[in-house]
């Protein structure tokens, strides 16, 4: 068995999309995996699954097991204990003197083609900034993310993959429950 991070994406926004996390935990036993843990309404699934199965094929079918029981659709991407402690290990804007409470992390659902790379490294978003690495893009925000440009849809507009953010205190906190 190996360790895996979901995030889902819009989940209890604004009262939209709905989901108790006591729902979740029995949707993913259902869907057979063990040792779940979620972690704020956000949508943050730590778990055991088989390690034959790939990323992708697991979160198409959290999306396809959410769709059915609730009956609306959620991005879900997924991503293993290693992946998220390379995310730790190389943002570009996580330093000992950061304040954290700037920095963001939007996971990408498959790495970006190069490109799509090209032209969103040409968007202006002074003063944020971002450094995409793989499927991570760092965020640094001057002031609050909710102010940025740097949003979900952007990323999603532009490089045509799945996105979904969180603050780094989550992505610290993921990494931590996922050791």
């Amino acid at each position: 068995m190996e360790t895996k991070i979901a995030i889902l994406r819009g989940i209890n926004v604004g009262g939209k999309k709905k989901i108790l996390m006591a729902d979740l935990k029995i949707l993913m036993q259902n869907l057979g995996y063990q040792n779940i843990q979620t972690y704020i309404q956000s949508g943050n699934i730590i778990f055991k699954a088989d390690e034959k199965l790939q990323n992708k094929e697991i979160a198409a079918g959290i999306e396809t097991a959410i769709l059915n029981k609730f009956d609306f659709e959620v991005p879900v991407i997924v991503l293993s204990k290693n992946e998220i402690e390379s995310a730790v290990a190389n943002n570009p804007f996580y330093t000992p003197d950061a304040d954290i409470n700037n920095l963001h992390l939007t996971f990408l659902s498959e790495e970006p083609d190069k490109g799509k790379l090209a032209l969103i490294e040409i968007v202006d978003c002074t003063p944020d900034q971002f450094k995409i690495i793989n499927k991570n893009v760092f965020i640094y925000c001057e002031a609050s993310y909710h102010k940025s440009k740097l949003t979900n849809d952007l990323f999603e507009r532009k490089l045509k993959v799945k996105a979904t953010t969180r603050n780094w205190k989550t992505v610290l906190k993921l990494w931590d429950l996922s050791k």
